[in-house]
């Protein structure tokens, strides 16, 4: 089923081998009809026809041949891949399921020092303090609620979509980093790592988009308990618990309230130890969602993932974490990573020797946790 779309994504990428690594797009190039039947892994049938076609493997590999030497490492590239490789160590998960990969940590590595060599040539650019007041000036033109620019954002950037890494030009005329430009780097390490994995950003799927389209990861499958995953089941467990006692209400299948408002149902969630013991609570399908409080926009809370229980027949019950994707949470979590974002480049440009600051470092870390959390959310 999935030979059709796994064989273009290869195609495509056999396309490209000889090109310039900014000439890998996947984003922009495969069409988005095709990326939503790729990432949904859904029969090819109804997209075959409709979307454009890679070349033959014979074409891409006679054009753009390499030559010879440009095998052969300088001992500054050299240097590099061991640097990357091993800063790329460190992305591995102390946790069972989850096996090494030689490839990916170079890839993470090489991710990780570009995106260092473009946040700390754009903070250069802003800790100018003409560089700075030009940029302020160029904010003050802007109306905020539209376009959060901030220190690192830029108005010139699309708010919708991502786009590709931005150029050396580019940041040393002083048009800094938007966030989409910083974790677009990120995505495209990550998709040439593995060019057979669906990583796409979700905002450039098709249309279909609209209708939503949800991340899912279990902890247990029916009988199955997740390897990578079922560590956490006892704590995700107990944060559906805590929900639940709190706001006295899940909602099901159909996105309906079902009130536990029942004193004896609420003793029995108190007492649950498993997610069959709430599912019997409630008796049906159903999920509660986390709540993430906006640094945006003070006062708002936002939904975060769903932590969901769905009796999958005589096998069990599906407990996992899922978090749906439609257009307008991709809008209210844009707007919370913009100002995530800003608040990063804050705490590193407003002090005058962040690197020597305890307090100023400690203030950048916070600040890129609390972006990293909106990120995963």
């Amino acid at each position: 089923m999935c030979y059709f779309l796994q064989k273009e994504i290869a195609l495509y990428t056999a396309s490209k081998a000889n090109l310039e690594f900014s000439q890998f797009n996947i984003d922009d190039d495969v069409d988005p009809l095709f990326k939503e039947y790729w990432c949904k892994r859904l029969h090819p049938k109804n997209v075959a026809e409709k979307v454009y076609r890679q070349p033959p493997l014979r074409i891409s590999l006679r054009s753009g041949r390499l030559n010879k030497q440009d095998f052969k490492f300088t001992k500054h590239q050299t240097s590099l891949l061991l640097a990357a490789d091993s800063i790329g160590k460190k992305i591995q998960y102390n946790c069972r399921g989850f096996l090494p990969n030689q490839r990916q940590y170079r890839m993470a590595g090489l991710a990780a020092i570009e995106i260092a060599q473009k946040v700390s040539k754009a903070w250069r650019f802003l800790r100018n303090p003409k560089n700075s007041a030009k940029l302020v000036r160029r904010r003050d033109k802007h109306n905020m609620s539209v376009n959060r620019g901030g220190y690192c954002s830029t108005s010139t950037l699309s708010a919708g979509s991502p786009t590709s890494s931005p150029s050396e030009e580019r940041v040393s005329s002083g048009i800094s980093l938007s966030w989409q430009d910083v974790y677009n780097i990120a995505v495209k390490w990550r998709q040439i790592s593995e060019p057979c994995d669906p990583v796409v950003w979700v905002n450039k799927l098709s249309e279909e988009f609209n209708s939503g389209f949800g991340s899912h990861t279990p902890l247990l499958l029916g009988q199955a308990k997740i390897v990578r995953y079922y560590p956490y089941y006892l704590r995700t467990l107990e944060a559906a618990k805590t929900i639940m006692l709190d706001l006295k209400y899940v909602n099901n299948a159909e996105d309906r309230a079902i009130f536990l408002t029942d004193i004896e149902k609420l003793k029995k969630i108190e007492v649950a130890s498993s997610c069959s013991d709430l599912y019997n609570v409630v008796g049906e399908t159903y999920w509660v969602a986390t709540r993430c409080d906006s640094i945006a926009f003070q006062g708002r809370r936002l939904e975060g993932t769903r932590i969901t229980t769905q009796n999958v027949g005589k096998t069990g019950f599906d407990f996992a974490i899922r978090t749906p994707c439609t257009p307008s949470r991709w809008e209210e979590y844009q707007e919370e990573m913009t100002a995530a974002w800003e608040a990063i480049c804050e705490a590193y440009c407003s002090d005058p020797n962040p690197t020597r600051d305890s307090n100023a470092l400690d203030a950048v870390k916070a600040a890129i946790l609390r972006m990293t959390y909106y990120w995963v959310q």
